[in-house]
């Protein structure tokens, strides 16, 4: 079994530096591919109300014959949710569908500024964490300015950032606000999947060099950077494969090289102007 080495988080938690992502993982087989990863070595496992896969989480939660607290579970409030009351109430309703006392990580999935909520949101995320329904709170496709909104007006700053992030899309100055205030970056999409991204000539070259495959490089890549990418797959030899990235590292020059591949954001989900309910 592999094991993933942990970060701390500005609350104090500790944060593996590699988890699952689960979207799509739904039914029986989606419970399976979760309880596999689990024993290949994954500890954080990321879900969302808006991936409809709640129930199967906490079912692998239970399922893995780990005690609860060796497991962290995420999960994202959505756009509906938005609100102090609402959110609220979605968190119990996630803590009901997963069958869980208590979540380890709660994100705001969406800013959706449109409609203005994500303050009291937020709010409403310090009150759980204050009555132990969340053990940390955090965020997801958060610009810099929202996150400075979040501090300038409640003094808390988020303990995660989850954002769209792989080698065509950096966000070197988010991640540099992110250090600045000790927000762990998170990274969502880390292989930049549906993308010609493995063919890359630099992947390849670096991963006959060092003895591994391109996936890998790019998500050490993601680890050398600071952030926790979330790659995800049902498949159980290509979930070892993922999380087999602490036994080597890439050079300075390597991570430059790979960073060099930047061309922009790729699914037009800019937070200023896309919103999901």
């Amino acid at each position: 079994m592999l094991t993933i080495p942990t970060v701390t988080l500005n609350d104090g938690k500790a944060f593996p530096e590699l988890g699952l992502g689960t979207y799509g993982l739904r039914g029986d087989a989606g419970i399976s591919s979760i309880v596999a990863a689990v024993e290949s070595g994954y500890r954080l496992l990321d879900t969302a109300v808006n991936y409809e896969n709640e129930r199967e989480v906490g079912e692998a939660v239970r399922r893995s014959g780990l005690d609860r607290g060796e497991l962290l579970v995420t999960t994202k409030i959505p756009g509906r949710h938005h609100g102090y009351d609402d959110a609220i109430q979605s968190t119990s309703g996630s803590l009901e569908v997963m069958g869980l006392d208590y979540v380890d990580l709660s994100l705001i999935h969406w800013p959706n500024p449109s409609v203005d909520k994500y303050v009291d949101t937020w709010r409403a995320m310090i009150d759980l964490r204050g009555s132990g329904q969340v053990r940390s709170i955090g965020v997801s496709n958060f610009t810099e300015a929202m996150l400075t909104r979040l501090i300038d007006e409640t003094g808390v700053a988020p303990a995660v950032n989850q954002v769209e992030l792989h080698p065509y899309f950096p966000q070197g100055a988010l991640r540099a606000f992110h250090a600045e205030h000790g927000i762990r970056t998170e990274s969502w999409s880390p292989l930049a999947r549906r993308t010609e991204l493995l063919q890359e000539q630099v992947l390849q070259e670096i991963a006959e060099i060092q003895g591994i495959t391109p996936t890998q490089v790019v998500l050490r890549w993601h680890v050398e950077l600071g952030s926790t990418p979330i790659p995800k797959s049902a498949d159980p030899e290509r979930q070892r494969e993922n999380a087999d990235v602490f036994g080597f590292e890439l050079t300075a020059d390597e991570v430059e090289a790979i960073s060099g591949l930047e061309r922009g954001r790729l699914w037009d989900g800019h937070p200023d102007t896309h919103e999901e309910m």
